[in-house]
């Protein structure tokens, strides 16, 4: 079996680890998919040590902690910042939607635990997804009670705090609401006002707010190898089972013990197809092998034609190909 032309991850820059893919949220906009119908399971002690030292091997020594909701299990956030800091690796920030928030002490008392532990910054969530799910009095809490403990806030978006300070803070509020508050386009006018990646559940989100391009003219863009997309590791994530996601490119997974090294095209076809010809020939390879039809007359980009392909492998049983991981991804679109 061949490595797949020169494919290798070998020095990392900056990413995440994904404690969780469970969360209190189903956000339109997620680029994990991430929801509360996942799996209830939670990156072991040991695990996130085995990741550490894995990026460490490979040049990064510094990460934040995402989700899925990272603290929906403080304990065992805990014992993940335990092993960051036995394995030498600095956490920049621990990313949170708010919805674990009770009420000012319970919450003060739990930042100060994690700070103590050497947590030093949260990111805190702020936008109209999350605010679908989770009343802004529950984020303006976590605000309140990480300047009581001393922690750091990167509040992500700040330029948000206005839209929600118009809407009634106690529940949450569908996109329509804020559509109507702030006229028609609003969803679309948030793409100039908040980095989304156009993959995940953003992929549905904003199709009817952007044009889709005849399929024709897809696979003219994607007649090329995507192999800065998946080498790029400048924001990559490796995960709760040891998933490394390449790129920007979820779904898509390479296993951790197979960074540093040609990947074998026998254990990923599709991650070869893809690294080397693009996804033109992705679209034409599970056309011939798989019968794939596409499922509308028009994508988004090619990521959102990927994404619709690997569903439809998924879906005809892709425990086969070993980079279509997590397979829940698929199941929550």
């Amino acid at each position: 079996m061949a490595p797949t032309a020169n494919f290798v991850i070998e020095s990392l820059l900056s990413g995440g680890l994904i404690t969780n893919y469970y969360c209190s949220s189903r956000c339109r906009h997620c680029l994990y998919n991430c929801s509360p119908q996942w799996p209830k399971e939670y990156i072991s002690a040991e695990t996130a040590g085995l990741n550490f030292q894995a990026l460490r091997a490979h040049g990064c020594d510094a990460v934040h902690i995402g989700g899925g909701e990272p603290l929906l299990n403080p304990g065992a956030l805990t014992s993940v910042l335990d092993a960051a800091r036995q394995t030498g690796v600095h956490i920049d920030y621990v990313e949170t939607n708010s919805s674990w928030y009770r009420d000012p002490d319970s919450a003060a008392e739990l930042l100060t635990r994690l700070k103590d532990r050497g947590l030093q910054t949260l990111l805190i969530s702020i936008s109209p997804f999350h605010n679908e799910h989770i009343p802004f009095a529950k984020v303006a809490g976590v605000i309140t009670a990480a300047r009581q403990a001393g922690m750091r806030l990167f509040p992500w978006v700040e330029e948000f705090l206005p839209d929600m300070a118009a809407m009634e803070s106690g529940r949450p509020h569908k996109l329509a609401e804020f559509e109507a508050l702030y006229g028609t386009g609003y969803l679309r006018r948030v793409l100039d006002r908040y980095w989304i990646h156009l993959g995940g559940r953003a992929l549905k989100a904003f199709r009817g707010a952007l044009a889709e391009k005849p399929i024709a003219r897809i696979l003219d863009e994607g007649s090329s190898g995507c192999s800065s997309e998946l080498s790029d590791t400048s924001h990559f994530h490796i995960d709760l089972y040891g998933n490394y996601i390449p790129g920007l490119c979820t779904g898509l997974a390479i296993a951790r013990e197979d960074l540093g090294k040609p990947l074998d095209e026998g254990m990923y076809p599709l991650l070869g197809i893809l690294y080397r010809k693009g996804v033109r020939e992705l679209y034409r390879w599970a056309a011939d092998r798989h019968g794939f039809r596409p499922t509308r007359k028009g994508y988004i980009n090619k990521c959102d034609l990927c994404t619709d392909i690997r569903a439809r492998l998924a879906a005809d049983g892709g425990k086969e190909f070993a980079e279509l991981r997590p397979m829940e991804f698929y199941l929550q679109r």
